[in-house]
């Protein structure tokens, strides 16, 4: 399957991924992807912006012909002041990881929105017996946000646990989001080192850090492998390698295990959808990013 489109011309429209570094990103592949299979006459290309020159590069998207963008470290935040609207989940968010092109009247307009939350959700969907269960994330910063919220927005009133080795930093993730989530959710902060009773109550547990990923793979967030048993669903975000040590240690327990590729390839699907009106070949994408991570393992 080719990944992008097979001729480039005057019409051809344009996405870019905004962010630094970009050169390992699996979005190209991902989108040019689902441009070749729907023949759509668009290209998607990971474009680095150094932090003082987003504001540029938000002036630059106005002029050219986009479709839209992503965005991804450092500017996940720094961009919502730059751009016309937002969506009212990345404002709880205070994230925007989707750009949408608009035009009104000749007017062309920036709108902000964040799917890492609907890409969070994506392999959970099946899964009602989390409903009302234990749960814990492992990290406090973007990716656990969006996953703190999602849970606590979809599966209250399960009771959250947000532990991280920074305290502080856990607890105002719990303050920033209580006031958006469902109102019987129970968010609670704690530092990593005391959150065993919690890890081990949970029926589902997260691993929000980039702790085990390439080249790191001998790391884990969780070393204490005896909190993992059959019933529990272990989720780490990271997709490379496939599976992290975490997945490998918790699968050997008996828990059942899901890596983060749904969570791409979920939050890369609902980005597409808003830019094309089309549903996002996942089956087709699927199978192009798993030979690409299995060519590179």
């Amino acid at each position: 399957m080719s990944t992008r489109s097979t001729s480039l011309d005057a019409s051809t429209r344009i996405v870019l991924l905004l962010g630094d570094p970009v050169e390992h990103s699996l979005s190209p592949c991902i989108h040019n992807t689902a441009f070749a299979t729907h023949n759509i006459n668009a290209v998607y290309a990971a474009t680095q912006v150094k932090r003082d020159d987003l504001a540029d590069a938000v002036r630059g998207m106005r002029a050219l012909r986009l479709l839209g963008a992503n965005v991804t470290i450092p500017h996940k935040e720094r961009i919502v002041p730059l751009l016309d609207s937002v969506s009212s989940q990345a404002e709880a968010l205070g994230a925007v990881n989707t750009v949408v092109a608009r035009s009104n009247n000749g007017t062309r307009t920036l709108h902000g929105d964040n799917t890492d939350v609907e890409g969070f959700l994506a392999p959970l969907r099946s899964r009602s017996d989390l409903h009302g269960q234990p749960m814990t994330i492992l990290g406090a910063g973007g990716a656990a946000r969006a996953a703190a919220y999602a849970l606590g927005t979809s599966y209250a009133p399960a009771p959250l646990t947000v532990a991280a080795r920074r305290p502080k930093q856990a607890q105002a993730l719990v303050d920033a989001l209580t006031p958006h989530v469902d109102p019987e959710a129970t968010l609670t902060a704690c530092v990593l080192d005391d959150a065993t009773a919690a890890v081990r109550s949970s029926r589902l547990v997260v691993n929000a850090t980039p702790v085990g990923m390439a080249p790191n793979t001998d790391a884990t967030p969780w070393p204490n492998t005896e909190c993992f048993a059959p019933g529990q669903l272990i989720y780490d975000l990271v997709y490379t390698p496939r599976p992290t040590r975490l997945l490998r240690e918790a699968a050997s327990r008996g828990a059942d295990t899901q890596d983060g590729l749904a969570m791409l390839i979920g939050q890369a699907a609902s980005s597409y959808e808003m830019w094309t009106d089309r549903p996002m070949p996942t089956s087709v994408v699927r199978e192009e990013v798993a030979s690409r991570l299995a060519i590179a393992s």
